[in-house]
């Protein structure tokens, strides 16, 4: 039988139930996102740009880890709300089951993977000397520690989707203290380089990881389990993972592009652009996990109304999040157009060279970014209203639409071809995006207005 599923979703307007989910979510994600840019600040300050030419080489292959969290917090999260949606409290204990199981699996795949792979990605993307050496320790601190890293990008969601985002965001806080403080003591006192910082951030994610799973068995969780009540649905995995990959891919585009981008900087520039890349990646970094917290807040709510068959409140919940989303982004570009020399500041130790082409890239790097936080957004939506499909053609267009521009540019104008590259893609993808999301809401709404004519 089937147990209905009442929760605060069905009782309070739209863009009060938005902000119930996209505060408590922009918050965990600006604050997860400051404890990356102070470890930048951290790294900058007391190794230098050969430290963060090392950390940025090992990013692609930390952003494909922290994917596989996202591809099961966000596809399981996604079934959660919907089988709540539908009124179907088994079905939505066995999707949160399921995603906890899919989180060992992906952590132990990650382990065997990168025991034997890490040290030639890195070369491939042609780190040698400190930044090699440097990037090899950070990373090797990963892969014995991959299955929390994994947990503490799943757990928060899989809580957001169990209806108590205040909690989530709490726990995201908590961690992001714990890493703050511990990169403190390991880079800044105890000089342990980037394996201090990667140590640092593997506690915070155990602390998480303890704490999110111990939730799930008590009375404070709506969809608690037991040891009779958790097990694995084959078919349910089968779908989370569906839901979730576009999310993985977004990282996976993250980490292709990041990956292309070093290589590029090291033909074209010299370790100096890498380090250059870093900061820049830091700088967007805040902006990038707000649309990233307001497409993750989206998500709930909007699973909940395609499983109540609710297409005007689809509707209006997609408007209000790419308003924020555009909206901050532009204001965003305009605050790094008009600061950039006492951001980079920030992450620097004084270099000329280093901060001449930071605000370099800055400028031509980042003009068009809150397109990338709309694109990112659409993406979210179609995974929300189970289009796993398209979602999944988004995330994967995103990188491929880059590779021309990748190609082609830095033949013809060096390292700003370069810096060039994403943004130029961006606005092409954006043409394509955006008509594709108007007509699904249209067609949604028109469904609604169906529904209710004939109900009348």
């Amino acid at each position: 039988m089937q147990e209905s599923i009442n929760t605060p979703i069905d009782n309070q307007s739209i863009s009060k139930t938005f902000w119930r989910y996209a505060i408590p979510s922009v918050a965990a994600m600006l604050v997860n996102g400051l404890y990356q840019v102070i470890d930048g600040i951290f790294v900058g300050h007391f190794i230098g740009f050969e430290g963060l030419a090392g950390i940025n080489m090992a990013w692609p292959i930390i952003g494909l880890i922290a994917g596989l969290g996202l591809l099961v917090g966000m596809g399981s999260g996604s079934l959660i709300s919907i089988y709540k949606g539908e009124g179907n409290q088994t079905k939505a204990q066995q999707a949160l089951s399921t995603g906890l199981i899919l989180i060992a699996i992906a952590g132990l795949l990650v382990m065997a993977l990168l025991t034997t792979l890490a040290p030639s990605l890195l070369i491939a993307q042609g780190a040698t000397g400190v930044p090699l050496e440097m990037g090899s320790a950070y990373i090797e601190v990963f892969t014995w520690g991959a299955v929390f890293t994994i947990a503490a990008g799943a757990l928060p969601m899989l809580i957001r989707n169990d209806d108590s985002p205040n909690f989530s965001t709490g726990l995201m806080m908590a961690g992001a203290i714990i890493n703050i403080i511990l990169d403190y003591l390991f880079i800044g006192h105890m000089d342990m380089g980037l394996k201090g910082a990667a140590i640092a951030t593997i506690i915070a994610q155990i602390s998480i990881t303890v704490v999110a799973v111990g939730y799930f068995f008590t009375s404070y969780s709506k969809l608690r389990l037991s040891l009779k009540t958790f097990r694995f649905n084959s078919r349910i995995a089968v779908n989370a993972v569906s839901l979730g990959t576009s999310s993985l891919f977004m990282y996976a585009y993250f980490s292709f592009i990041v990956a292309v981008h070093n290589k590029l900087f090291m033909s074209y520039g010299s370790a100096i652009h890498v380090g250059a890349f870093a900061i820049v990646g830091y700088l967007m970094t805040m902006y990038y996990l707000l649309a990233e917290g307001i497409a993750s807040g989206m998500q709930p709510p909007v699973s909940y109304y395609y499983g109540a068959g609710h297409g005007k409140k689809i509707r209006a919940t997609l408007i209000l999040a790419s308003k924020v989303v555009v909206l901050s982004g532009i204001a965003s570009v305009a605050f790094l157009n008009l600061f950039p020399n006492t951001l980079v500041s920030l992450f620097s130790n004084g270099d000329p060279a280093l901060a001449a082409e930071t605000i370099n890239g800055v400028r031509l790097h980042l003009f068009a970014m809150f397109l990338d936080g709309f694109i990112a957004l659409a993406s979210v939506y179609f995974m929300a209203v189970n289009q796993g499909g398209k979602a999944l053609g988004i995330s994967a267009g995103n990188m491929l639409v880059q590779l021309p521009f990748l190609y082609f540019l830095p033949q013809y104008i060096g390292v700003d071809g370069v810096w060039l590259s994403v943004p130029l893609s961006n606005i092409l993808l954006a043409a394509i995006v955006v008509p594709l999301v108007w007509k699904d809401i249209q067609k949604k709404q028109r469904k609604d207005i169906k529904l209710e004519a004939v109900s009348a």
